[in-house]
């Protein structure tokens, strides 16, 4: 691998004359969503994408009349719209692997008790998109819609491992700081990391380091032909469910082996082999 003090840095996509700011804001407003929220409100909505309110009050009117955003019920408060859920559709059935993952996904959380999750890179989190909970039995309370951090995350070691050498960098000049991440650190986990994915195929990140101690997780790369980075795979539990040697020893190679599954099925290379 090459060594990251030798990379040069991309310019920040802010400082591109390409870039739309006020899209990019727009898509802010929309990100300051969570599952367990009942509304957010302008103020509540500024405190989180830290724009000014003025500038929050005109882009959840304009996001309401297009649909994005509603709030019917409670005019003080605006929630998700009905155009979020049918983007969200569009996207998944365009998405070939994620309807294939499924039953895959749902078999591993079954066999092995624990939540299986599929997250993806959302800015300077990983957010979760899809949930895989095990039959008959009790799992974590993450849902849908719940962002964790690249630092201090099975997930988020895995991801920074799997991404090319120039979508590292881009990724580590947005989370730089985040839970007292340094650049020197990130380059650490990323070698710590690929070295786990060479030797057995997964990662997992030391229970030390964890950024929720309740959580267990073990997680496993995938690239897909329709993207442009990896997408990670996961399988978690509370500690008394899940230790450390059984993610080694039992629900890693699961995992592994249920992502090699999907791999094959999609008729492609092994991900381990695609990272530029």
């Amino acid at each position: 691998m090459q060594d990251i003090s030798e990379i040069q840095s991309p310019p920040e996509p802010e400082t591109d004359r390409r870039f739309a700011t006020t899209l990019a804001r727009g898509l802010a407003v929309l990100r300051a969503f969570r599952p367990s929220d009942d509304g957010l409100g302008n103020a509540e909505i500024s405190q989180r994408t830290g724009l000014p309110k003025s500038t929050v009050s005109r882009l959840t009117f304009t996001l309401q009349a297009l649909g994005y955003l509603n709030h019917a019920q409670r005019h003080d408060r605006y929630r998700p719209g009905p155009a979020l859920l049918a983007l969200g559709n569009v996207a998944s059935s365009s998405i070939s692997f994620v309807e294939l993952a499924g039953p895959i996904m749902q078999r591993a959380a079954d066999e092995t008790g624990t939540l299986s999750l599929l997250l993806v890179r959302d800015d300077r989190k990983l957010l979760i998109v899809k949930t895989w909970r095990p039959r008959d039995v009790s799992s974590l309370w993450l849902e849908v819609g719940h962002r964790v951090p690249f630092h201090g995350s099975s997930s988020g070691h895995a991801l920074l491992a799997s991404l090319s050498e120039t979508a590292f960098e881009g990724a580590v000049d947005r989370i730089a700081g985040d839970r007292g991440l340094t650049r020197e650190r990130a380059g650490e986990i990323r070698l710590e990391a690929w070295g786990q994915l060479l030797a057995q195929g997964f990662v997992i990140t030391d229970p030390a380091e964890y950024f929720a101690p309740s959580i267990h997780a073990v997680a496993r790369p995938f690239q897909s032909r329709d993207l442009s980075e990896p997408v990670i795979f996961t399988c978690g539990a509370m500690p008394k469910d899940l230790s450390v040697e059984r993610m080694r020893d039992d629900v890693g190679p699961r995992l592994n082996a249920a992502v090699q599954e999907l791999e094959r099925i999609m008729g492609q290379r092994s991900t381990l082999t695609m990272r530029g």
